[in-house]
């Protein structure tokens, strides 16, 4: 069967969504290719990853840097109407976001495995669905890889890398002395659930019978299902994609073996009623090939907070590395950076640098792999996938290719159409004259004026602590501050700021008040 459309977008992940949804809301063609029965990747039901992206776990320096655009539309909806979280809902979710898109051919269970170039570019793929026993013929002008794996890219002869470079190439003082085959690994999820009654478990035999084999065994709790247990981690010293069925089965013993060891060591009397409930049967990927654009993020572009003038999204997850034996590691299951704020990610990672007309999105864009630690999680890589969606409709429209957005003037229309679609750009200003909010008179039908925050009664102990205010330019308001004071004391009062404009981290260091107080109530 042939299908043709304006663009073509190779995998269903929330990236690859996002940029489908995004480019047929804008009036172009799209076919959306899944080699799943669902959408979402590593988010829909078959691996019960939970989303996150900036604001890390609400943790970090970014807890207030929510992600725009579809991606937050889709989050919103979920949690409206599936508070509680289930996965099977979030797949009905995004399956009916894309097809109530009109310009959206939705091919599910449907694998891209050959393609024809032309010119050097692409100029159409072929997958099968072994559902339908159908052939598919895909054309159009334009490609996108958002497989995660980047088949499109792989048969096409884009350029790529795979494992962490030297730290001397870029300067990365996180990266290894010598360029190494490290990459993170797979991860294997399952749920448990209580029956209420006595349930026997017998293991199957390929489960892993030694649990001391995990160095970290003794941290296994019976409360620790589902996503919990996600340094139930393997393979990142193998190759994550030709070898991703060895390194399934791998966590298929340790996955079994760990409930094994819960139910039958006689460590968990507490779960003697529970029953398996939900096994992985696919696992969740974190890294395989990175594709390469004219630019390669680095570590020092996310930790010094670059500015690019062709920024179309932004990340702010921590520099998250795993080490490479994953589970059976005596190392922590994971080490993390966090910058002080958010960052850019320009549109130069998000195309191939030798195949003219592949955009690239997800967790293929073009970064080393300590930069990747940080850019590889699910709502970033939405974001991307919208930057990759808008592009794709400003070059059907205009008869172009990706590289051509860079022209300046096409490039401010890219992130102008980003942001009046909700997309954040940290540092770009919302310019469009035809933006109507420039227009609304926002009224409120009450007001509360805040003239202090009330007291709980408790003396707090004698630490550290920090009031975060956002003040205005120009002259700054009174601020009083009082305490309950247990006995004669003094106390050291600091003001600091950002140093970079967006930033809530405090680290310079403005002015600094030493205050003898006398033992009393409400000193001032």
């Amino acid at each position: 069967m042939e299908e043709r459309g304006d663009l073509v977008v190779v995998g269903g992940g929330l990236s690859g969504v996002c940029c489908a949804v995004t480019a047929a809301r804008k009036g172009i063609s799209v076919l959306l290719v899944q080699d799943r029965p669902v959408l979402g990747g590593n988010a829909s039901s078959e691996v019960r990853l939970w989303v996150l992206g900036a604001t890390s776990h609400m943790g970090n320096n970014n807890r207030w840097a929510r992600e725009g655009g579809v991606i937050d539309e889709l989050l919103v909806e979920n949690m409206w109407r599936n508070p509680e979280g289930n996965p099977i809902l979030f797949d009905s979710i995004l399956l009916e976001t894309v097809k109530r898109e009109p310009k959206i051919t939705l091919l599910l269970n449907t694998a891209i495995h050959e393609l024809d170039m032309e010119g050097g570019a692409i100029a159409r793929v072929r997958g099968y669905n072994s559902q339908n026993q159908t052939a598919y013929t895909l054309e159009a002008p334009l490609f996108v890889d958002a497989s995660g794996d980047g088949i499109l890219g792989f048969l096409a002869g884009a350029e790529f890398r795979m494992g962490a470079e030297a730290r001397s190439e870029f300067n990365e003082g996180m990266a290894p002395e010598t360029e190494e085959h490290t990459l993170l690994g797979h991860s294997l999820y399952f749920y448990s659930r209580d029956t209420g009654q006595p349930v026997k478990y017998v293991p199957p035999a390929f489960a892993l019978q030694d649990i001391t084999r995990i160095p970290r065994f003794r941290d296994i709790r019976v409360s620790d299902s589902g996503c919990r247990l996600w340094w139930l981690e393997y393979g990142g010293a193998l190759d994550t994609v030709g070898q991703t069925e060895e390194i399934k089965w791998e966590l298929w013993a340790v996955a079994y073996g760990v409930w094994n060891y819960i139910k039958n060591s006689g460590e968990f009397p507490d779960a003697e009623n529970l029953t398996l409930e939900w096994m992985g049967t696919i696992p969740g990927k974190r890294e395989s090939r990175r594709f390469i654009g004219d630019v390669i993020l680095t570590q020092n572009d996310v930790v010094q907070q670059k500015t690019f003038p062709d920024a179309v999204s932004f990340g702010g997850w921590a520099i998250d590395l795993h080490p490479s034996d994953g589970v059976f590691s005596s190392k922590p299951g994971c080490t993390q950076y966090h910058a002080k704020g958010v960052y850019q990610i320009p549109f130069r990672s998000m195309y191939s640098r030798n195949i003219p007309n592949l955009l690239l999105t997800g967790r293929l864009i073009s970064t080393t792999h300590i930069a990747f630690g940080s850019t590889r999680v699910m709502a970033t890589c939405a974001s991307n996938g919208q930057a990759v969606g808008m592009a794709a409709v400003l070059c059907a429209e205009e008869g172009l290719q990706p590289r051509d957005l860079l022209e300046p003037a096409h490039m401010h229309r890219l992130q102008q159409d980003l942001l009046a679609a909700g997309q954040h750009i940290p540092g770009v200003v919302f310019q469009t004259e035809a933006d109507l909010s420039r227009q609304a008179v926002v009224s409120a039908s009450s007001e509360l004026l805040l003239q202090e925050l009330p007291s709980c009664g408790e003396l707090a102990e004698e630490r550290s602590y920090a009031l975060l205010v956002p003040f205005q330019d120009g002259p700054s308001p009174a601020l009083s501050l009082y305490a309950d004071v247990a006995s004669s004391m003094t106390l050291r009062a600091e003001l600091w700021t950002s140093a970079h404009c967006g930033n809530t981290t405090p680290d310079v260091l403005v002015a600094t008040l030493d205050v003898p107080v006398e033992a009393g109530r409400g000193v001032e």
